[in-house]
Order: C-alpha cells, then sequence, then structure tokens
C-alpha cells in the first residue's frame, strides 16, 4: 500500500511504525474470510482491509477521529484471525492498537460511553473492586429488561448479565509466596500470573495450575506486586494505565529473576499471555524498561505451552471423555499455540474434538461482549452451535473470557483445559464433568 506520511510525521515512532505496518498491506482481501464481523455484518468497513483504509487517512491527515472510524474500529474484536490469514505478514495488531490510542486522544464519546468505559477501566483490573462490583449486581438484575430498551444502557444490561449469581472466595494461593516442587527431582522454577477479573470469577484456575506443576516437580512462586496484565485498558486505548500495569509486572517479574532465576512466566488467560508477550513492543522506546520488558516477553509462556516441553509421566486415569476443545482467538491468532493443548488433551486421556469455524471469535474479546452486545450474542451463539454440533460431553479452552461468554449460553459445562489435565493427573475432577471411562491408567 502507497503511503504518503510527511517527514514530520514520521518522526513521531509510533506513526512510523504504522506506516511500515500500512506499507506491508496489498489490498488482497483474504482477511476478510475470517473476520468475524465481516462475516457478520457484511460491511467492508468492518473488515481488517476497510478498517486499514480508514487508519491510513486519519492518520495520514494528522485529523481528529470521527464518529465514522470509532465506529468501526470499537467493532473489531482484536481477534487477530486476520493476521494469521494474512500472506503479507501485516502486523494489524499493532496498527488498531495505535488507532484505539488516537482515538482515546482525539474523540470525544457520549457521556454514557465515557462513563461505562472510565468505570469499566477503574474496576475490572483491580480485583477488590470487581468483587466488591459483583456483589453488587444482584441490586441492578431486576432492571435488565429495562436497561436493554434504552441504547446507551445495553453495556450496562450486557454487564449485569454475565455476572455470575455466586462468587468464589479469594484463593490464599494467591498470595505472594513460593509453592515448593514436590518429589526429589526438580523440574524447574516459574512464576504465574494471578491478573485480575479470572483470579475473581474462577481461582481455582490458578490454584489447580499450581498444584498440577508443583506435583511434577515445578516450584511455582508468586511474585509479590504483580496484577493485571494491562489488556482491558489496553484495547480501550487508554495507553498511560496499560503502560503503568505493564511496568509493575516487568518490576515484579524481574525482581523473581533477579532472587533466585525463572524458568518461564506462566499464564493461564491466554488474552493476558498475548499482550505480556508483547510487553517488549510496548516498553521499546523506553530506556529503562525496554530490555527488562523484552526479558519477561521471551519469557512468557501459556501454561500449555510450558507442559508441552516437560517430560510428563503418564496419567493417573484415562477419562475417555469427549471434549470439544475451543481455541481462544488469543492462543491461535495472537500467540499462535495451536497444537500444544489439543494434544496434551490427548495424551491425558480425553477424546478432542474441534468445532466447525473455529478460527471465528466466540464474541467475548475482553470487555467485547459489554461494549458491542449484540454482535457478541451473534458471535456466542454462532459459537455455541457448532461447539453442541461436536457431541462432546464438555467444553475446554483456555481463555476466562471464553469460558464466560460459553457458559452463558452452551448446554455443556466449560472449564479451563488445566483443570481437565490436573484431572487426568491426579487431581480432582472439574464440577460438571461426567466421571467416565478408565478409572486409572495401566
Amino acid at each position: 500500500m502507497q503511503t504518503n506520511f510527511s517527514l514530520a510525521q514520521l518522526a513521531d515512532p509510533h506513526v512510523a511504525e504504522s506506516e511500515k505496518i500500512l506499507r506491508k498491506c496489498v489490498h488482497c482481501g483474504f482477511c476478510t474470510a475470517t473476520c468475524p464481523t465481516y462475516v457478520t455484518l457484511g460491511n467492508e468497513l468492518d473488515s481488517p482491509r476497510g478498517r486499514i483504509y480508514l487508519i491510513k487517512d486519519m492518520l495520514e491527515k494528522g485529523r481528529p477521529a470521527d464518529k465514522e472510524i470509532v465506529t468501526h474500529i470499537d467493532r473489531c474484536l482484536s481477534c487477530l484471525a486476520c493476521m494469521t490469514t494474512c500472506p503479507s505478514g501485516v502486523n494489524y495488531m499493532h496498527l488498531v492498537d495505535h488507532a484505539r490510542a488516537h482515538i482515546q486522544e482525539t474523540y470525544k464519546r457520549p457521556l454514557l460511553d465515557r462513563l461505562t468505559r472510565a468505570m469499566l477501566a477503574f474496576v475490572l483490573p483491580y480485583p477488590s473492586r470487581f468483587r466488591a462490583a459483583l456483589k453488587l449486581a444482584g441490586l441492578g438484575r431486576p432492571f435488565i429488561g429495562l436497561f436493554e430498551k434504552l441504547p446507551a444502557l445495553k453495556p450496562v444490561a450486557a454487564m449485569l448479565k454475565l455476572a455470575p449469581s455466586a462468587i468464589p472466595p479469594a484463593s490464599p494461593m494467591a498470595k505472594p509466596g513460593a509453592h515448593a516442587g514436590q518429589g526429589s527431582k526438580k523440574r524447574g522454577r516459574v512464576t504465574i500470573l494471578t491478573g485480575c477479573a479470572q483470579s475473581v470469577l474462577d481461582p481455582a484456575i490458578n490454584d489447580t495450575t499450581i498444584s498440577l506443576l508443583t506435583r511434577l516437580g515445578v516450584e511455582v512462586v508468586v511474585s509479590e506486586g504483580e496484577g493485571c496484565c494491562g489488556a482491558l485498558v489496553h484495547h480501550m486505548g487508554q495507553e498511560d494505565q496499560a503502560l503503568a500495569s505493564a511496568k509493575r509486572n516487568v518490576d515484579a517479574w524481574t525482581r523473581a529473576i533477579e532472587q533466585g532465576g525463572l524458568n518461564a512466566i506462566i499464564i493461564t488467560a491466554s488474552g493476558c499471555g498475548t499482550t505480556i508477550k508483547d510487553y517488549g513492543f510496548m516498553l521499546r522506546l523506553d530506556p529503562a524498561y525496554a530490555d527488562k520488558a523484552a526479558r519477561v516477553s521471551a519469557l512468557t509462556k501459556d501454561v500449555t505451552e510450558y507442559l508441552a516441553t516437560l517430560d510428563l509421566p503418564a496419567p493417573v486415569r484415562k477419562p475417555g471423555t469427549i471434549v470439544a476443545y475451543h481455541s481462544a482467538c488469543s492462543m491461535q491468532h495472537g500467540q499462535k499455540i495451536t497444537r500444544q493443548p489439543k494434544e496434551l488433551l490427548a495424551m491425558a486421556g480425553f477424546v478432542v474434538r474441534e468445532p466447525r469455524e473455529g478460527h471465528l471469535c466466540c464474541g467475548s474479546a475482553g470487555t467485547y461482549n459489554i461494549l458491542q452486545p449484540e454482535i457478541s450474542t451473534k458471535l456466542r451463539d454462532r459459537k455455541v452451535k457448532n461447539i453442541e454440533a461436536t457431541g462432546a460431553e464438555i467444553v475446554a479452552t483456555g481463555n476466562i473470557g471464553c469460558i464466560t461468554q460459553i457458559a452463558s449460553a452452551a448446554r455443556l459445562p466449560v472449564v479451563h483445559t488445566i483443570k481437565l489435565l490436573d484431572w487426568a493427573y491426579g487431581g480432582h475432577r472439574p464440577e460438571g464433568v461426567p466421571e467416565r471411562g478408565l478409572a486409572a491408567a495401566e
């Protein structure tokens, strides 16, 4: 794609990076076939190619964002299916992130939209605030029907629908400290992201991860000072808050590296993993953090990615359960992890089935199912239909957002992949999972 940026514009490193990305686009349109919003809405401007044209025009002319571009960029899920499809290597992720930051700086949203986004940024990244908000959600549930009738309040209705009726207690295992590996053979030392929303919605995911890894001989450290990865605000264009979260985590994990070394930084929410693996890029212009952030990104691994590097023993039991594996967009497109979760499940004795249209997003996408509830619901229902058509008994996935989204409509239990692996290797049977197959491995 030909670009016409001035030398003065290219002096801005963010603009210069976007210009390089734009130049790689050859207008081929392969991305449209795998874009969930284009497939759903049929509008060229709701495809990656259409959004690229809008972003190019906005950045080249150095103009503020307007309602049209905000509408179509807001509809982007950042699922990154376009990057998997693109034959030219266009880094759409970095381009749309730059566009969102530009929108945040130059566009004044309607009041209720601003308030909704401010509330999400104030609450979701902080477990104590999020827990308190979920407890208050019960007061608003009787008004869901009313909120749905008012377009500006539909995000509030979506939040109330997604809020669980019961919240598990906070886990003591999330407190800073070290969990020693069991057995005489030490397999490594890792730290684990406790994060934000997942630690409130399902703390058992990390508890199970720690339990499994320590049984395998891996020491697991919960680092003092780490927290939200910054993805939620990053995708809303709130770069200052996103970079502050990134720096806090880089500092926490750098201390852990210096105090005893780390083989990996373990992530159990693939949306977080995609962002943390991008810390090196996000902080590349900060001389105090560039090298440290690159080191953190290089050490970051999804839990299934890490388990696949270990020489695992034979499973304690082979459940034989038929599992529909839902590959989160942030897993398959953001991190390019496609084999490991399925292979680990099969090795553990599960029968793995893949739904049709597995490349299409379920509609969760961080805060997307709150801010774009209509499109999100269409994508969710399409995903659930394909999952249930597999004839599986349970759904496995590696992202808390997908778990919450799919479980809101599916008739099957939806669990994190690590819970099924832990069960096969001697842990507790996950709630809702049928007990069947072999009781123990031969």
